[in-house]
């Protein structure tokens, strides 16, 4: 299609602009679309009935026209919140400017195809690791604030505030009120998850719903919500209380509760039961107290019993006596080792007195020196040619000594 050239001054009348629209869109054909029915707005006497078919993850929504007989002749009856697929061709109403989808054949999407879809779901999450126990994050043991996504009025909601507070009077809980079935249910509950994740207080967010048929619970099978609860910093509780067909919900959740009032069980303590767990403890920490005491009691009494805390000199006087013996044996064998050294002393010197050379001057002997000119240490003479004449001679005696001079010298026969 060639591209309209317009300006200020040669614009394009409202049915031109139109009837381009109209022609553009005409020309995408016929398209299946899968959604949920919401305002479905029937009357016999119309032609036509006017519907709208919504996204059921997002925002989103597109209008539907179809013969009345469409409706009134499906085998079962269209109702708001059906899962239907629809068959029909874009259509634009250049009069009135308005965009809907003709629909010839609505079908509704079968719960076991439903159910086969879920399972093919479950199954890529479980192999993007987003069931693993590994990422399931602990709840608090006692959550300053409860954050709680549940339907307004409903009974869930009265379950979880009741429980809660008749478990812990004080516990604080900010509920945020959203669709919990129906075409706005995922995006009402993504953004109140959000929302609660993004409060620093909340500490712990219960996603409650009182069970369901399988229909009513698609909301939370659907894959947004399983990404915007993998993605959640806050741990979520899933309580949908749905057994036999388990929510896609309670796989991704950190954890599952089995109805909201085990939710409000498991996410707030008793504090009756947190009492008498108290009042156990000190008991049982009383009781080790006691018997630690009467145990060291009785240890520190059989410790005075023995005869050294009996009378702690008893060693002290003992050692002492000790000590003395060891000192008066000890004093023996030096008096006796310098006995024997004097003796020995004796009788070394009588030895040295009797072989010295005191000895025989005593006996009327004498040792005659010659002393050198040179001054030098004097020498005993033992032979004459040692002391010529006028040598200057030294005679020791037994007294004393006598210098003498050498006259001379005769040499033996």
């Amino acid at each position: 299609m060639a591209k309209t050239v317009t300006t200020a001054q040669s614009p394009l009348p409202v049915r031109e602009v139109n009837a381009m629209v109209k022609a553009w869109i005409e020309r995408l054909g016929h398209v299946w679309v899968e959604g949920q029915l919401t305002q479905v707005n029937v009357k016999p006497s119309w032609k036509l009935s006017y519907l709208t078919l919504r996204d059921t993850q997002a925002e989103a929504s597109v209008q539907l026209t179809c013969p009345t007989s469409l409706l009134r002749d499906a085998p079962t009856p269209l109702k708001d919140g059906d899962r239907v697929v629809v068959y029909g061709r874009p259509a634009f109403y250049a009069g009135r400017g308005s965009f809907s989808l003709w629909a010839t054949d609505i079908r509704h999407v079968g719960v076991g195809e439903l159910l086969a879809r879920i399972e093919h779901l479950r199954r890529v999450l479980a192999a993007e690791g987003l069931f693993d126990a590994s990422r399931k994050r602990p709840l608090p043991f006692l959550p300053s604030r409860i954050g709680l996504i549940t339907g307004r009025g409903s009974a869930a909601e009265r379950d979880v505030l009741s429980v809660a507070r008749d478990r812990w009077p004080e516990v604080d809980f900010r509920v945020i009120n959203t669709a919990v079935q129906g075409a706005s249910a995922v995006p009402e509950i993504v953004e109140a998850l959000r929302t609660l994740d993004a409060d620093p207080e909340v500490d712990v967010i219960i996603i409650a719903r009182g069970g369901g048929s399988v229909e009513d619970l698609l909301p939370f099978s659907e894959e947004a919500l399983q990404r915007a609860v993998a993605a959640a910093g806050t741990p979520v509780v899933s309580a949908i209380g749905h057994e036999p067909d388990t929510p896609v919900l309670d796989n991704v959740a950190d954890l599952r509760a089995a109805t909201p009032t085990d939710a409000a069980k498991r996410v707030v303590p008793d504090v009756a039961e947190q009492r008498a767990l108290l009042g156990e403890l000190r008991a049982r920490g009383a009781a080790a107290l006691r018997g630690w005491v009467r145990r060291e009691r009785e240890g520190l009494r059989q410790v005075r019993s023995r005869p050294v805390l009996a009378d702690p000199l008893s060693p002290i006087r003992s050692r002492r006596e000790e000590a003395r013996r060891a000192l008066a044996a000890i004093r023996r064998d030096v008096e006796h080792t310098l006995g024997t050294e004097r003796a020995r002393v004796s009788a070394l010197r009588a030895q040295v007195s009797a072989l010295g050379p005191a000895a025989t001057l005593a006996r009327g002997y004498a040792v005659v020196q010659v002393v050198p000119r040179d001054g030098s240490e004097p020498q005993v003479v033992t032979s004459i040619a040692q002391s010529p004449p006028g040598s200057q001679l030294r005679i020791r005696v037994a007294d004393g000594s006598i210098t003498a001079a050498g006259m001379s010298a005769t040499p033996a026969d």
